[in-house]
């Protein structure tokens, strides 16, 4: 217990110099006048004190004529029997009504008991639901990011053989420009030929015309020249009509093989862009279920808390 820092008399001396200053004696005036201490004790010393001075200087008292003494007396037995009665009527009264507050509140307790389970229940089912939806979402999750994975994986496998297409395609190109270029310049170089041989069989026809001309009777022997000569440069024509109908065929197999990896790639490239789609798709699908499985987690816990706040 701790030591009495101010003595009664340092007490008594704060309160009289507050009672000459006309301030109202309070524990806590008392406090700031010594500077320290409990107001409760510093009060109840100083009311010891007030109550000492009062006794040391209360006058006697007068004592009750015998007659006015009996009448107090029966009258306090009076007033004491019926304070008895009223404090027992009081009590009674008391008692009932505190049976009927404890009854009601039984009663009360019982029905928000009964309440109570009936949503424990309901929550608890919730909770069961929730918990389904949570586990049916997250399968479905794992299904989509299994999807997502493997429609990636064609994504790949569509970009590899796009790649490749595309390479072929270059090499296609490169081939029909090479050989284009090869055909034409076969086809110039054959056509320079022919025209060379055309002069010359032109040439020679107009000297064999001229020999017919001066020999008239060997004109036979001519006519079989100049048909020979027809001859070779028929075949010649052919020749070069025929390197022209390979070259054009041949510009046809290049045009088409180019036109065939053009749509192949047209093809590849739409089939990478509808994997884009779904992979995005995918991707959308992943994020609205997680969120909805956030949302269903969060929506667990708030039930669990309310829960966990309602158990008596």
């Amino acid at each position: 217990m701790r030591p009495v820092e101010f003595s009664p008399e340092s007490i008594i001396t704060a309160g009289q110099d507050l009672q000459a200053t006309g301030r109202n004696i309070t524990g806590f005036a008392l406090r700031q006048k010594v500077g320290g201490g409990n107001p409760s004790r510093l009060k109840q010393v100083w009311d010891e004190h007030l109550a000492s001075q009062s006794v040391t200087k209360a006058e006697p008292v007068a004592e009750l004529p015998v007659e006015v003494a009996e009448e107090v007396a029966l009258v306090t037995k009076e007033l004491t029997q019926r304070l008895a009665a009223l404090a027992i009527e009081l009590n009674d009264k008391a008692v009932k009504a505190a049976e009927r507050r404890v009854h009601e509140v039984v009663r009360s307790a019982g029905e928000q008991r009964t309440q109570a389970e009936r949503e424990l229940a309901d929550a608890s089912q919730t909770v069961e639901d929730l918990e389904s939806m949570v586990d049916e979402a997250a399968s479905q999750v794992t299904g989509l990011e299994a999807k997502l994975a493997e429609l990636q994986a064609v994504y790949q496998a569509q970009a590899v053989e796009l790649a490749q297409v595309r390479e072929r395609l270059a090499v296609t190109e490169q081939t029909a420009k090479v050989a284009g270029e090869q055909h034409a310049a076969e086809l110039a170089r054959m056509a320079g030929t022919i025209e060379a041989e055309r002069a010359r069989h032109l040439k020679e026809a107009e000297q064999l015309r001229a020999e017919l001309l001066e020999q008239k009777k060997v004109s036979l022997g001519v006519s079989s020249e100049r048909d020979q000569v027809r001859g070779d440069l028929a075949a010649l024509t052919a020749k070069a009509e025929a390197i022209e109908q390979s070259r054009q065929e041949q510009r046809k197999a290049a045009e088409l093989e180019a036109r065939r990896a053009g749509e192949r790639l047209a093809k590849a490239e739409a089939s990478q862009e509808k994997s884009q789609q779904e992979a995005s798709a995918a991707r959308e699908d992943a994020a609205n279920l997680r969120g909805q499985v956030d949302a269903m987690k969060n929506q667990v816990a708030e039930q669990m808390q309310v829960l966990a706040a309602g158990k008596p």
